[in-house]
């Protein structure tokens, strides 16, 4: 039997586990529809990935396993419109993915200024090896379900990224989704990286409007820092 302090730890290393699987299937999927391993942004791409997972390793595994243990196991009391919302999240990666890599490989879409291509890259790195990292360093609550951690005494974060927007992980996961068709080279790829966007809005509208109902102190929070996703916007 697991004792409150080794469950933790074995969750992490699930997590650890995941993350290592997940990382290798990136590449063998944007490499093996591409058919060459000389794609220099398909490595970008991955390292980005393998660069998150690194930094999660460093910076959250030592003094916050519990979390990385949370989004690692399975959760029953999932509400039914997150569960939507997560797949679907799920299946436009995979389409946006193997959208850009056919595209490299036939050459759909004409060659990008290299600036445009160097943009994207920095959209992404911003938002998912910058923005997402320092969201989930900050909050010890960070998981990949939406529910209220009773049992692990959640409150309400409202430092570091939190003082700009209230859900700075999903604005970081934004700028990965949108910057990855033009780090890519493929504006057809655009098309489920748009539409990625848009269900990360809906998720942060449905998630916000439970917290407002559930969670202790969030009303007060959100009088303070007024944006959702988008600083002076919305």
């Amino acid at each position: 039997m697991n004792t409150p302090k080794t469950a933790p730890t074995y969750g992490a290393r699930r997590w650890l586990l995941r993350e290592t699987f997940g990382n290798l299937f990136l590449i063998a999927l944007l490499f093996g529809i591409v058919g060459r391993w000389n794609w220099l942004m398909g490595w970008a791409l991955s390292g980005i990935y393998i660069v998150w997972s690194l930094a999660c390793g460093l910076f959250i595994l030592p003094r916050n396993p519990a979390m990385l243990a949370e989004r690692a196991r399975p959760h029953p009391d999932r509400r039914k419109w997150d569960m939507r919302l997560l797949g679907a999240m799920g299946g436009l990666m995979l389409v946006e993915y193997v959208l850009a890599s056919l595209d490299a490989r036939f050459g759909w879409t004409p060659p990008l200024p290299l600036g445009v291509q160097l943009a994207g890259l920095a959209a992404a790195i911003l938002g998912y090896d910058g923005l997402l990292v320092w969201a989930m360093v900050t909050n010890a609550f960070f998981v990949a379900t939406m529910r209220i951690q009773q049992e692990r005494g959640q409150t309400v974060i409202s430092s570091g990224p939190y003082r700009l927007v209230r859900h700075p992980g999903y604005l970081g996961t934004i700028l990965l989704h949108l910057g990855v068709p033009f780090m890519l080279n493929s504006l057809w790829a655009l098309i489920p990286g748009v539409l990625s966007a848009a269900v990360l809005i809906i998720r942060t509208a449905l998630e916000d409007r439970a917290l407002h109902a559930e969670l202790p102190g969030y009303v007060d929070y959100a009088a303070r820092t007024r944006y959702r996703l988008f600083p002076g916007g919305w």
